[in-house]
């Protein structure tokens, strides 16, 4: 009988030993494969930021661009799931990070705001807001969640859980808060930083495991959504205030508060596995 060949994810996850890789080779193809994987998790946020740098601001055949890309994010997220490259609990946790980012656009795009804001016309504008945003920040939580998976994550030293969810319940607060009290988005960096100092990631690139302090793969995380960021609203996605007349790069600044996104994206992530692991579901 001929075997069925391995589906992409299968292969990604054969983490058999390789004895005959050493020394420059082994790092190289470790390297390699690392990306590979990287390119895998990244594969819902890729296909979706590519539409959004693709799709013409006058949109296709008389549907608006924000419209557009609704349907495409729609549409790669059930095809993902149909080819099983998304699990329905891996998609119901994306949907949770779309309504919490969608939350947040609505407040930061209100007239008493403005942070940024959405100047072409929608069909499926709520608030004024389209409803493909909430997909921009569902894309880091697909991505954190590949990874997870393909990497064959495990973490050490992670703090009490409670704490962690406060924390990240605190800095999603923040991004409210700091418009009518002071800013305590570097107070909530520090004490992070004191939550997560011995916090290390254990992933696996091929069929070793690597480690990583946690805060590196946040601030690493970080600064690649900054930079998209960057191409978003260089293509005129949303716009900033200071980019109304005239388009200038993001303020680097922008990189702290994309971190402790990630922060809470993470801390929801785990918090979600913790739970399922202790949770029993009869069968």
């Amino acid at each position: 009988m001929t075997e069925r060949p391995l589906s992409l994810d299968a292969y990604l996850l054969d983490s058999k030993p390789r004895p005959s890789l050493s020394g420059a080779r082994r790092a190289l193809v470790e390297f390699l494969w690392f990306g590979v994987k990287e390119a895998r998790a990244c594969l819902f946020a890729g296909l979706f930021f590519l539409a959004v740098f693709g799709v013409p601001r006058a949109g296709v055949l008389g549907i608006p661009r924000y419209d557009l890309l609704l349907i495409i994010a729609l549409a790669i997220q059930a095809w993902m799931v149909r080819a099983k490259l998304e699990t329905w609990d891996e998609l119901k946790a994306i949907t949770l990070f779309h309504v919490i980012g969608f939350g947040l656009e609505v407040f930061k795009t209100s007239g008493a705001i403005r942070s940024w804001s959405y100047p072409d016309f929608a069909y499926t504008k709520l608030f004024g807001v389209p409803l493909f945003s909430g997909f921009m920040y569902a894309a880091v939580g697909s991505y954190i969640i590949q990874s997870w998976r393909l990497f064959d994550v495990r973490i050490r030293h992670h703090p009490p859980y409670w704490m962690a969810g406060l924390v990240a319940l605190l800095i999603y607060a923040n991004f409210f808060t700091h418009h009518y009290i002071p800013d305590l988005r570097w107070y909530l960096a520090a004490l992070a930083l004191g939550l997560y100092a011995r916090t290390t990631v254990v992933f696996r690139p091929l069929d070793r495991d690597r480690t990583m302090p946690l805060l590196v793969a946040f601030l690493l995380i970080g600064f690649f959504i900054w930079l998209a960021e960057n191409i978003s609203t260089f293509f005129g996605i949303w716009r900033y205030p200071n980019q109304l007349g005239a388009w200038t790069s993001v303020h680097v600044g922008k990189w702290s508060s994309w971190s402790l996104l990630v922060v809470m994206t993470f801390t929801i992530v785990a918090n979600l596995k913790h739970i399922k692991e202790r949770v029993h579901v009869p069968a």
